[in-house]
């Protein structure tokens, strides 16, 4: 008897509707003898709904209660979908994430799952119940409801697969698959019968919202195969598994966009021992991510320090770099929120020469300029202003001609 962890997105869980067809869809499982455990997101916009009703509150939330607000709307997905179940004859339990428990660090909005205690789920499938767990949350040693957040109901899918040893985690949501580009932005975009966790790793990373990044670091440090597919066919879609020989032969895998991030840039700093750590401390100490550093070359003891963060948190990162920069001794601190990180994708990459230089001649012949480079052993991002976005995309992945099928199949 296999036992599968399925995760719905809140596109799949969108209306009445919607929560019975999903129901229906994990009943047939549950008949051909299939241990279910459904992780369900808040109905789409929901979220959305609650922030805006928090900020009508007060402009700036207090974090513990925001996510104590957060939470609810998961709440909601799995009572409507345990009471469709029983509509149907069978029987459901929905469970949320202290009920089950889902135990996380203390940093509300951004929680990193610590520990799953199954037992409570083990019981309830042992009473032939399909078991409902909401997404997103959990709670930390002090009882206190957290949230993971955004993306975070695909994190709890994949942890409770791997917590429970399942065969495979599901993640159903408004696509069929992982494709080589965003076909909304490159219509010739070809859906990948397989991704190896490297390569899936990279491409969320880089901007890529099939997979919550943290969800794929789940799956790639307990090797739970993860099935990527539609929520309302019923075709396959793309599995995300460990690399194969076969996955290297391929150059690059796909091309993805980030339209989430912004640059700041801190001119003239000094360029002495521990400055660097002293810039970013605070920074890190606020559990804000920082994406791509550049330092220039130093000259006459000065440097200018450039580095990227997500649009949301650039504001507050900007205030605290001007306070930093003014302990250092540092000209100024600019920003800029218009750009974009484009990036391409590949473990062929690791056996190839010449990979990054074909990615550049295809960008300078559309005139597109790079302000910053990064570079890993799989992939090669680069920033360019946001007006360019979706040529850059289209120019790579036919630079690449990840319109055909390289694998040889």
């Amino acid at each position: 008897m296999s036992l599968l962890v399925q995760k719905y997105g809140g596109t799949s869980v969108g209306s009445i509707e919607k929560i019975r067809d999903v129901a229906e869809r994990v009943i047939e499982y549950h008949k051909d003898g299939s241990k279910m455990v459904v992780v369900l997101s808040a109905m789409s916009g929901q979220t959305d709904a609650l922030i805006k009703l928090a900020h009508e509150m007060i402009v700036v939330p207090d974090s513990r209660e925001l996510d104590v607000l957060m939470s609810t709307g998961e709440q909601v997905s799995v009572a409507l979908f345990a009471m469709a179940v029983k509509s149907m004859g069978y029987d459901a339990s929905s469970l949320l994430g202290f009920q089950v428990s889902i135990q996380t660090d203390h940093i509300y909005g951004k929680a990193r799952i610590q520990e799953i205690e199954t037992g409570r789920i083990l019981k309830e499938l042992e009473q032939n119940r399909i078991v409902a767990v909401a997404g997103f949350q959990g709670m930390d040693e002090h009882g206190n409801i957290t949230t993971l957040g955004r993306g975070g109901s695909d994190t709890t899918a994949v942890a409770l697969a791997a917590a429970l040893n399942a065969d495979v985690c599901e993640i159903f949501t408004d696509v069929d698959g992982v494709y080589t580009a965003d076909p909304n932005v490159c219509p010739k975009a070809r859906k990948l019968d397989a991704i190896s966790y490297e390569e899936m790793l990279e491409l969320s990373s880089a901007g890529a919202k099939v997979l919550e990044i943290r969800s794929v670091e789940f799956a790639k440090k307990f090797n739970v195969p993860i099935h990527v597919r539609s929520t309302f066919t019923k075709e396959r879609g793309t599995m995300v598994v460990a690399e194969t020989k076969d996955m290297e032969k391929v150059l690059v895998s796909g091309v993805a966009l980030n339209k989430n991030e912004a640059r700041i840039t801190i001119k003239k700093v000094p360029d002495q021992p521990g400055i660097a750590a002293q810039i970013f401390e605070p920074v890190f100490q606020a559990g804000i991510v920082v994406d791509m550093i550049v330092q220039n070359t130093s000259e006459e003891g000065l440097t200018d320090l450039t580095f990227t963060v997500l649009k949301p948190d650039f504001l507050s990162t900007m205030k605290l770099v001007r306070e930093v920069a003014k302990k250092i001794g540092a000209e100024k601190v600019l920003g800029d929120e218009n750009i974009a990180k484009v990036s391409i994708v590949g473990v062929g990459m690791r056996t190839h020469a010449g990979v990054a230089q074909k990615m550049f001649w295809a960008l300078a012949k559309e005139n597109i300029n790079i302000m910053m480079i990064s570079t890993s052993e799989i992939k090669v991002s680069c920033v360019i202003e946001e007006k360019y976005k979706e040529l850059a995309v289209r120019v790579l992945h036919e630079a690449f001609g990840l319109e055909n099928d390289q694998s040889g199949k």
